[in-house]
């Protein structure tokens, strides 16, 4: 395995995105070239053939997804295009570039009926466009087998973008009382949490990922990322409200009381023994992530 040098990180105005390019300056050995739909419209497949041609680099971070979860059962063609062939394409260029591909993917992927933690094995059955469209790229990028990973996640947020801890802070300080679904539980994911460790990773090159070439093809890797702990939807919002001190009653209802377009899993916690184990990771408790998010949303005022 050659030493990498050149990372490109593709959806660079996500939450990750920004995330991984908030902490750039922490790692001077890498050259980050960060590229959004302007300059890399991955819709486009001959388009983005033509990018490949002319640039090649040693590892590529795909953030780029389509994650307009209810949008996306009005607009299928569009979420397989980018959360699926998409996906298949960059997995076509890297094979034939020999370049490591880190993708990321999404609990929903899973029908949320589990009773405990999904681990990486666990039966797929995804149960609205957007999973289908997430599963159908993990998939694709399995059967071509590049040099990488898949990492999954779940409820991701950060001090950037529209997220959902953003959306309850503005919310909390409009309204009186918010109704908020309590029997959908899961785990939070701070996005710089989430980059700081495939930064850790990428830095490890451990063999788990890097995939032998040839014949001794070894079966591209999975693994499950979130942050510790276990809440529902309810539990997030009365923390952020008392964390900010935000005075607005939440009333916790059910998921039959607040119809969406898009089916959500009741229950998607992940089980991460096996990144911690592989890459030695210890991973912070959901509430301090969340804590150390919203004193960055105060401080900075980034909006």
């Amino acid at each position: 395995m050659p030493e990498i040098k050149s990372i490109l990180v593709t959806g660079a105005n996500g939450q990750l995105g920004r995330s991984l390019r908030g902490i750039e300056s922490l790692y001077p050995q890498f050259q980050f070239i960060f590229t959004d739909r302007e300059e890399l419209d991955l819709c486009e497949l001959d388009n983005v053939t033509d990018y490949f041609k002319q640039n090649r680099f040693d590892l590529i971070i795909n953030c780029a997804a389509y994650t307009a979860v209810d949008k996306a059962e009005k607009e299928p063609e569009l979420a397989d295009a980018i959360n699926h062939r998409a996906v298949k394409q960059l997995a076509e260029i890297a094979k034939s570039q020999n370049t490591i591909l880190i993708h990321i993917s999404t609990d929903y992927v899973f029908d949320g009926t589990n009773y405990k933690p999904y681990i990486e094995t666990d039966l797929t059955n995804p149960q609205s466009i957007y999973g289908i469209s997430k599963l159908a790229g993990e998939r694709a990028m399995q059967a071509i087998s590049p040099k990488g990973m898949i990492i999954r996640t779940s409820w991701v947020y950060s001090e950037f973008g529209s997220n959902f801890v953003k959306t309850m802070l503005k919310l909390g300080q409009e309204r009186e009382q918010l109704n908020v679904i309590f029997d959908q539980v899961g785990s939070p994911t701070y996005a710089k949490d989430l980059a700081q460790k495939i930064m850790r990773i990428i830095e490890a090159n451990s063999e788990s990922w890097c995939i032998a070439e040839g014949d001794n093809q070894k079966e591209l890797p999975i693994y499950h990322f979130s942050n510790e702990g276990v809440c529902s939807w309810y539990d997030f919002v009365k923390v952020i409200f008392e964390m900010t001190g935000i005075n607005c009653i939440v009333n916790p209802i059910e998921t039959k009381d607040y119809a969406t377009p898009a089916t959500r899993p009741h229950y998607s916690l992940l089980n991460k023994a096996k990144i911690k184990h592989d890459y030695d990771l210890v991973i912070p408790y959901w509430k301090d992530s969340l804590k150390e998010c919203l004193l960055a949303l105060q401080e900075n005022q980034i909006r």
